[in-house]
């Protein structure tokens, strides 16, 4: 099959990193200071030749094959400011990248046309988002394997990333990590991590040499869609201990990958114990690959895009 014009936004620049690895070109909009949602190709993130620059002021003379909307204003405003009318009846697709905010159960989906096919990024999101009548399809994350770095854990703490903790309160751990943080070494790494008394941002290409002399990874969101550096540090070899909600609970083997409970208390023993058997640290954390080598290879992520693109444009 050809390859495929497809117009997206620079919404989550790693999983736009990732989802480009499918076999198609990929036009990113952009806006002059590059605001959230049009950074186009921009930022420290390795593109490959597949990902194009797009100025916003372009994109109606052009042609695509398919439009990826990753977020709301995308598909309710900005596709009618931005693209021409035909433009707007091509194949489409909506990536939805997190649970429902405003109910867990109850909310309505904000895609209501048929045509277009709603991709959930975990089992769980597809669960709770309420979308009668709407195609749709899982597509689990996929990541590569980092290349220079493999789990060293000699740094006797555990790891957060999370970005802009400080601002995004209690659904993103913010209090958890301040209380276990107070029992157990923990480094917060991610956007505003200052805000939070933590390290800073650490470039994604950085990040897996950073992420892996550290013995565990920690990850103490309460809800939103399964973290793509949670993903990627368990390719690393890292063992990883976090909540038992969301997708996490079908991720973790509890005891085998690492440990996840929703009693703070007896993660916190369990972070203890990990600081003090590094032996038992590096076997939780073979098995995490083995798990993301299995479940989150890059190679069955792109394999999916591709058929998801078929699918609606073939």
């Amino acid at each position: 099959m050809r390859r495929m014009k497809i117009l997206t936004w620079h919404t989550h620049g790693s999983y736009l990193y990732y989802l480009t690895q499918a076999p198609h070109d990929f036009h990113v909009l952009s806006k002059p200071g590059r605001p959230p949602g049009y950074g186009g190709r921009s930022g420290h993130i390795p593109w490959g030749d597949n990902v194009h620059d797009l100025p916003v002021e372009e994109a109606a003379g052009q042609e695509f094959d398919c439009i990826i909307f990753q977020d709301d204003q995308q598909y309710l405003e900005d596709q009618h400011r931005y693209l021409s009318a035909a433009q707007r009846r091509l194949p489409r697709i909506y990536i939805e990248h997190d649970p429902p905010r405003d109910h867990p159960t109850d909310m309505r989906h904000l895609v209501e046309d048929a045509g277009v096919l709603l991709v959930h990024v975990t089992h769980f999101n597809a669960l709770m988002w309420d979308s009668p009548g709407i195609r749709t399809r899982v597509i689990e994350h996929g990541v590569l394997p980092p290349r220079d770095a493999a789990y060293q854990g000699n740094l006797a703490r555990g790891l957060v990333v999370v970005n802009h903790m400080a601002r995004r309160g209690r659904r993103l751990g913010g209090d958890i990590y301040q209380q276990v943080r107070e029992q157990v070494p923990l480094d917060l790494v991610g956007m505003g991590a200052e805000e939070a008394g933590g390290i800073g941002e650490i470039l994604h290409a950085q990040l897996p040499a950073f992420a892996a002399q550290y013995r565990f990874f920690f990850n103490p969101i309460r809800y939103t869609s399964l973290g793509l550096a949670v993903i990627e540090a368990m390719m690393l070899g890292m063992p990883i201990i976090g909540l038992a909600t969301t997708e996490m609970a079908t991720v973790i083997d509890d005891g085998v990958s690492g440990y996840i409970n929703t009693d703070i208390g007896k993660l916190t023993e369990q972070m203890r114990l990990l600081l003090a058997e590094p032996e038992l640290a590096r076997n939780l954390g073979a098995a995490a690959r083995r798990c993301a080598m299995e479940r989150f290879h890059i190679q069955r992520f792109a394999a999916d895009w591709d058929s998801a693109l078929k699918l609606v444009a073939g």
